[in-house]
């Protein structure tokens, strides 16, 4: 997964590139993982890793590891330093970091044997992707974990996504 044939226009031959993950493809990651850490977390919650982490929490979809050497708690779990320090290898780092941060959490991804690396909305870094691939993990990239999820379960609408309503009109209470 992650790589498919290509033109690299760079020097005109054929090439291996990197190409994310197909929507069956994330939907059996998904499926597949027992547990995901996410690695940014914040304890604010108008933040989108409080909603992400809130949602796999609340859902009892996975095992959930927080990281972020900032925070001491989340929802009444430990949040741990780094991704050494978790009791178990996770199925999935979930990534809530600048672009720039992602190359050093691959490299602590992938010394603990993290198979794949998710990076969240906005996260993009094809040398990250190049990389995790030559590593032989999976990278996902600029994908939201809690709406993948939701959305391959069937539960967009229940989670704030597409409830029908079209109006941009405040809804009278």
């Amino acid at each position: 997964m992650g790589l498919r044939s290509g033109v690299d226009r760079g020097n005109g031959g054929d090439t291996m590139t990197w190409s994310e993950p197909l929507a069956k493809e994330r939907q059996q990651i998904l499926a597949g993982a027992k547990s995901i850490a996410i690695v940014g977390v914040s304890s604010k919650k108008s933040r989108a890793s409080y909603f992400v982490a809130s949602y796999l929490m609340g859902g009892g979809y996975y095992r959930v590891y927080f990281v972020n050497p900032m925070i001491e708690e989340l929802f009444g779990h430990p949040v741990y330093k780094s991704l050494a320090d978790l009791p178990e290898t996770p199925d999935i780092v979930d990534v809530f970091r600048k672009s720039e941060d992602t190359p050093e959490v691959l490299e602590e991804a992938h010394a603990i044997g993290v198979k794949v690396l998710w990076l969240q909305l906005g996260v993009w870094n094809e040398d990250v992707a190049s990389r995790g691939t030559e590593l032989g993990m999976t990278v996902v990239m600029n994908r939201c974990v809690k709406i993948e999820h939701a959305r391959f379960h069937g539960g967009l609408h229940l989670a704030g996504f597409n409830t029908g309503v079209i109006s941009s009109r405040r809804a009278a209470s």
